[in-house]
């Protein structure tokens, strides 16, 4: 197991780079593991709820046919994985660190992997679209049945490809669970310009998961434009990982202490903690978002 992960200089953050864009995601679960990673699991939970509560309700495409989740910043597609899957992370994690694993060549890997996951798949799985700049990763995920299609684009610097537009077009959700603050407005205003122009103005509802040190505004002031009103859940973080060392601890809880952002409890714990927001159309928000989630 390789530790390949270096502190970010002008953020403070662990670098993980190395482990985003390889040929199959050993990796990435050998060294997040060591760190405790569980976003995913908790993205999970959260977006299933949306998904089911919005079926409930007979929102539009929920009764017609699987609802089109696009996964934004998706890596090798551990979000699809989990919502099309009877699967957990920690499950995950015994997998692709397992010694039967670890033999195998990436080829191989991507067909026992898609072997594996067709025996689990969901009753009422979504549709899971992956975008990232992480062209290997986007591939694995397709390859193993994970994403249903996958796009490496960046929506930072790019428009998006026509291919990517016609996937967006049809969008019923837009997930983020450890994007924020690599990605900024420019990515979502992107995607939901191609939600709303290939779908005859119906727009998507954004759930984005953000570490409680990262500012969600712009991102929402860019939403309201389309006429999202943003929730940020309230009295509920979530953990994400633990922080590498003293070093990532020490700047994390400065930059928190320079916002006014009382870490007790939370990152002075040794974890990194992130907010839950929602975004939805204005005449779709009369649920309260706790009654939503039932957290």
């Amino acid at each position: 197991m390789h530790n390949r992960e270096t502190l970010h200089q002008k953020s403070g953050k662990a670098d993980f780079e190395l482990i985003y864009d390889l040929e199959d995601p050993r990796e990435y679960f050998n060294v997040l593991g060591q760190f405790g990673y569980c976003i995913p699991q908790h993205g999970y939970r959260v977006f299933s709820a949306l998904i089911e509560a919005r079926r409930k309700a007979g929102s539009e495409g929920f009764g017609n046919g699987r609802p089109r989740v696009v996964d934004v910043c998706c890596s090798y597609g551990v979000n699809g994985a989990l919502l099309k899957y009877e699967t957990s992370l920690d499950e995950l994690y015994a997998r692709y660190r397992s010694e039967e694993l670890a033999n195998l060549s990436s080829e191989e890997l991507a067909e026992v992997d898609a072997a594996f996951y067709r025996e689990r798949r969901r009753e009422a799985a979504p549709e899971v679209v992956g975008v990232d700049v992480a062209s290997n990763a986007v591939s694995y995920g397709v390859r193993s049945g994970v994403l249903d299609a996958g796009f490496a684009e960046n929506l930072e610097e790019n428009e998006p490809t026509e291919a990517l537009a016609r996937a967006v077009s049809s969008a019923d959700l837009l997930t983020v669970t450890g994007g924020v603050g690599y990605i900024s407005e420019r990515t979502f205003e992107r995607l939901i310009d191609c939600a709303v122009e290939g779908s005859g103005g119906r727009v998507p509802w954004v759930a984005a998961f953000a570490l409680r040190w990262v500012s969600f505004e712009r991102i929402s002031e860019v939403l309201s434009g389309y006429g999202l009103v943003t929730e940020k859940l309230d009295g509920h973080t979530f953990t994400q990982r633990r922080f590498t060392g003293d070093v990532e601890r020490e700047y994390v809880l400065e930059e928190l202490a320079e916002m006014d952002v009382d870490s007790t409890g939370k990152e002075d714990t040794g974890w990194y903690h992130a907010d839950f927001y929602l975004a939805r159309p204005a005449n779709e928000a009369n649920v309260p978002l706790e009654m939503l989630l039932a957290l």
